[in-house]
């Protein structure tokens, strides 16, 4: 949830740490903090809210030193006040520590380091672990516990929970440690300088290749190199991954926030996601990936997908994609609930795990729930090298760049993208079909250009927002592969504009929410011209019988919708299987214009974090 950003080098480092939080304040907004090691001393400066008011502070006076640490928080244990902003310290001011996570016994910990002697200051379970390396270092009787490395590594086997954290002592100047558990830890490598952060993204501007830490894993980095072990202590060469994002790419290139920039690249992040995984010439599926091949997929007797907020709702198109064209049962169940009931899963069953970041805490877990059941694991991820590609016997990678406004967009229709596509797979594998067939060939190819017309609705979507971005409800409906439409399209009201909305199959309308509708309830109909069209129309009228405000989406105006209708949005038209990716622009457009005509934080909206890499 918090991000972390650390540098070793040669340079000053306060500037480097501040940038790199920029990149990552998508993960919480709270508090900021940086500390900057120079002459044997921390200067530490940190402030409540925005990273933009500890740039404030910043500007009067500038830190100096070559070793640093920085954090952005989202407030789990402790108010989000300046106290509990991090970096942490503990009692001699010598050791700093920010950390991502929850340490889940820090209760226990607290109090018998107080009995010991030890002073806390804040309310954050994060000083704890200050302390704790402070009691290793002070109490050390060995070579292991009198250095940084081994003091992490010793205070961390005192405390439990999902952690990420990392550590300057003013006893190693030139030296950071960090460690992990659960939530991710990247090193980016430099030329004599190195660096640490909880995403990539914070590291685009510096150095491209990185290496991912493993749960237990714990690192040392000084300028000259980065040192590596897992939690026995043994020496470990973890792999190097190249990071093919540029800083641009992470900057908002001109919109006014990072959520419009993402919604106007999803032409080239479909095209990107698309062009490597398929012949458009001939239709032939170039999934590269072993768990893919025909002879380990021809046990599969079912698929289950797990997956947690917006992929949730991909992942029920998927279902609907996967019985429907590859013929196989499907299982839709959200992580985290599934790791806490006793699921049916065998290794007949093929278990995808679908996540932007493949950071997602409860994904992580439920995918290791199923890998304990004997079940393959393919994951789709955006991310290279996430925990979840590492734990993932095959990858599908959606290749849609970083997605740094904290309501996914690009994210999610890639995702839908690879879904088609491994239905297809799946499809071949069971001898139903070979590839593509030309028409899904001529989709894909011409799904790109299709998007980008969908984006030229945005003035009409915008003049929308503006008549109805007063309503305190709203109510989405959609059939089959609509009906997550409507629930994703009412996820993203709720997380930028704050305002109260529900999305349900249409024919469930009747079975309780119509209860709800009146003049003062706007409705949103999908309705595209597809098998459940004459259905969902029927819904309409019954809608406009009750006075409500009908804004239907479809893929064609006829006398009937616009008859019903208070408002139309006629969007391209492509094959029912894909249609669910353009029908989830427009909804992404109306949501980000009615947060902007409410003021809202459109970005970083309140109470949300970009990664939920804890409980």
């Amino acid at each position: 949830m918090c991000g972390i950003v650390g540098y070793v080098g040669p340079r000053e480092a306060a500037p480097l740490l501040v940038d790199g939080l920029k990149r990552l304040e998508y993960r919480g907004y709270d508090s900021a903090g940086i500390a900057t090691l120079s002459n044997g001393s921390f200067a530490i400066l940190r402030s409540p809210g925005k990273l933009s008011n500890l740039i404030a502070l910043l500007e009067g006076s500038a830190p100096t030193g070559s070793t640093g640490i920085g954090h952005t928080r989202w407030a789990t244990h402790g108010r989000p006040t300046e106290v509990n902003a991090h970096p942490q310290t503990d009692c001699t001011g010598k050791v700093v520590v920010v950390h991502n996570g929850i340490f889940e016994n820090f209760a226990e910990r607290r109090a018998s380091l107080a009995a010991a002697g030890h002073r806390f200051k804040s309310e954050t379970d994060t000083e704890v672990f200050a302390h704790e390396v402070e009691a290793v270092l002070s109490e050390a009787k060995d070579l292991e516990a009198n250095d940084l490395f081994g003091a992490v590594r010793l205070a961390a086997s005192k405390l439990s929970g999902a952690y990420a954290v990392l550590v300057a002592s003013a006893r190693e100047p030139g030296v950071l440690v960090a460690t992990r558990m659960g939530p991710p830890i990247v090193l980016g490598i430099g030329q004599g300088e190195n660096y640490v952060a909880s995403d990539p993204v914070a590291l685009a501007p510096w150095t491209k290749d990185v290496v991912f830490l493993e749960d237990g894993d714990t690192a040392r980095l000084d300028p000259a190199g980065i040192r590596i072990c897992d939690s026995d202590g043994r020496p470990q060469e973890r792999p190097a991954h190249r990071i093919l994002w540029d800083a641009v790419a992470a900057e908002k290139g001109g919109y006014r926030h990072f959520m419009l920039k993402e919604i106007h690249e999803q032409p080239i992040a479909l095209a990107e996601t698309v062009g490597p995984k398929v012949s458009l010439a001939s239709g032939e599926l170039t999934l590269e990936s072993p768990l893919l091949e025909p002879d380990r997929l021809a046990g599969i007797e079912r698929v289950l997908l797990l997956a947690c907020g917006t992929s949730w709702h991909a992942a029920l198109i998927g279902k609907f994609l996967i019985e429907g064209m590859a013929r196989l049962p499907v299982e839709v169940d959200y992580g985290s609930e599934f790791r806490y009931r006793r699921p049916v899963v065998t290794g007949r069953t093929l278990t995808v795990g679908i996540s932007q970041s493949g950071e997602t805490a409860d994904t992580v877990a439920a995918l290791a729930e199923a890998r304990r059941a004997g079940s393959p694991i393919l994951a789709v991820v955006n991310v290279p090298g996430s925990q979840i590609t590492r734990m993932a016997d095959g990858v599908l990678a959606t290749h849609a760049g970083p997605e740094i406004g904290v309501a996914s967009t690009k994210a999610f229709t890639t995702q839908l993208a690879v879904l088609f596509l491994l239905a297809a797979k799946l499809r071949e594998s069971r001898g139903l079909g070979s590839g593509l067939t030309a028409e899904e060939r001529g989709a894909l190819a011409r799904l790109p250009k299709l998007a980008g017309k969908t984006l030229g609705l945005e003035p009409r979507i915008e003049e929308l927002a503006r008549r109805y971005h007063g309503a305190r409800d709203f109510l989405y409906l959609g059939r089959g592969l609509h009906y997550p439409v409507a629930l994703e399209g009412a996820l993203k009201l709720k997380e930028i504009s704050y305002i109260h909305a529900e999305g349900y199959p249409a024919g469930e309308m009747k079975h309780g929410p119509i209860a709800l509708v009146d003049e003062h309830m706007p409705v949103i109909v999908l309705a595209p011209d597809d098998g459940w069209r004459d259905k969902t129309l029927s819904n309409l009228r019954e809608v406009k019988s009750r006075d409500g405000i009908a804004i239907v989406v479809t893929t064609g105006e006829d006398a009937e919708i616009s008859e019903a209708a208070d408002e139309v949005l006629v969007l391209p038209e492509t094959i029912p299987e894909l249609q669910p990716v353009l029908s989830t622009i427009p909804l992404q457009l109306f949501a980000y214009h009615i947060a902007v005509r409410r003021g809202c934080d459109v970005d970083q909206p309140r109470n949300l974090a970009k990664s939920v890499t804890v409980e």
